[in-house]
């Protein structure tokens, strides 16, 4: 749920055990972050050297991925999985790294925050206040053979925190009036809880279906026995992010694809298109990252050509995101999602709330 949980520690506790049954076991990257008893856990596992990386007259120590691959161990543990690698190296992210040691027949152990998580972003930042910049795609997680949930109550990582076995010294009462909120910590805590029983419930429904690890067949076995599909109505906007991402997760617990369709109008608002490419592109990448299929429309009637759509991908559920208050004429007409009903009877209509921008009307309180 947070950092200073204990999770590095158990996976050094896991590594060792592996080493213990007799499995050759190497260290590839470990964060101890000054904590003596994490660096006390790693002795007498073998630690890679870090590999030094010159940029811009800054030297970064990161992750040796050619020395991880020329050392060919079973197993390679690899701290902070959602970590942003030095520019200059083989793959921006490190679980990019990690991708290519489980090509190379590599078995990898490593560690994340559930704020980490791409489709949780903009929830994390609604629960914590703080929007984290580095995130790992769910596709990552979805391909784990295990998923490990290190867990403690919210108190006894304060009491944790307070002692400075999480941050040092100078870093700790800023960490209790920021994101080490009590609660902000159950917040994440019980994300990080349901996080993990939606994966398990996710294997259990469809044990027969194991994800590759090209990603594939991930969750296709269970999508074709429900039978349902999504689609989210989306505007190349940065808020509609937001919405594409409660589409997906709501998506993964119906075990169904997702698809995102843009209506574009046959002339864009002037002095508007460069925003609108900008925008549409950094969709393009998101969709990309959950797995989603991005589809362009031309079309002046929405509603029409929402219906089309659906009708030809065999859609069972539409969302799409609060409309602005009609002003003028535009209030006399038919609301889109009313037109949407009528035109593609059969199918769901869902409005996802924007409570970010419920929050700035109602003062900062949702």
């Amino acid at each position: 749920m947070a950092a200073g949980v204990g999770k590095t520690v158990r996976m050094l506790d896991d590594g060792r055990a592996e080493l213990e049954g007799g499995r050759d076991v190497v260290v590839g990257l470990l964060e101890t972050h000054g904590r003596t008893d994490t660096a006390d856990r790693a002795v007498g596992l073998e630690i890679l050297p870090r590999r030094r990386i010159t940029y811009r007259g800054s030297t970064f120590e990161d992750l040796d991925l050619p020395a991880v691959l020329a050392r060919a161990p079973e197993l390679c543990l690899v701290d902070e999985l959602a970590h942003t690698n030095a520019p200059g190296l083989e793959h921006a992210k490190r679980h990019e790294d990690v991708r290519q040691m489980l090509d190379a027949g590599i078995d990898v152990l490593s560690t994340m925050n559930v704020q980490h998580l791409e489709s949780l972003n903009d929830k994390i930042a609604e629960l914590s206040g703080v929007r984290v910049r580095e995130t790992v795609p769910d596709s990552v997680l979805a391909q784990a053979d295990e998923i490990v949930l290190v867990d403690v109550t919210p108190e006894a990582l304060l009491e944790r925190l307070r002692a400075g076995k999480v941050y040092p010294e100078a870093r700790i009462d800023a960490a209790l009036n920021n994101f080490f909120r009590i609660e902000n910590l159950n917040a994440l805590r019980e994300t990080a809880l349901r996080q993990v029983a939606e994966s398990v419930e996710a294997r259990r429904a469809a044990p027969e279906e194991r994800p590759s690890r090209d990603g594939d067949n991930v969750g296709a076995g269970m999508a074709q026995a429900v039978g349902e599909r999504l689609l989210a109505l989306v505007e190349p906007r940065p808020e509609a992010q937001r919405l594409v991402r409660r589409a997906w997760r709501s998506a993964q617990r119906l075990s169904a694809p997702l698809d995102l369709l843009w209506v574009a109008p046959s002339a864009a608002p002037s002095g508007q298109e460069v925003e609108a490419l900008r925008a549409l592109q950094a969709l393009r990448q998101l969709a990309s990252v959950l797995g989603a299929t991005l589809l362009v429309e031309p079309g002046d009637d929405v509603a029409q050509t929402v219906a089309r759509v659906a009708h030809e991908r065999g859609i069972t559920y539409i969302l799409l995101g609060a409309s602005r208050p009609a002003r003028g004429l535009a209030r006399l007409r038919e609301p889109l999602p009313l037109r949407i009903m009528r035109l593609a009877p059969g199918v769901d209509v869902r409005i996802v709330a924007d409570r970010a921008r419920l929050r700035a009307r109602n003062g900062g309180h949702a």
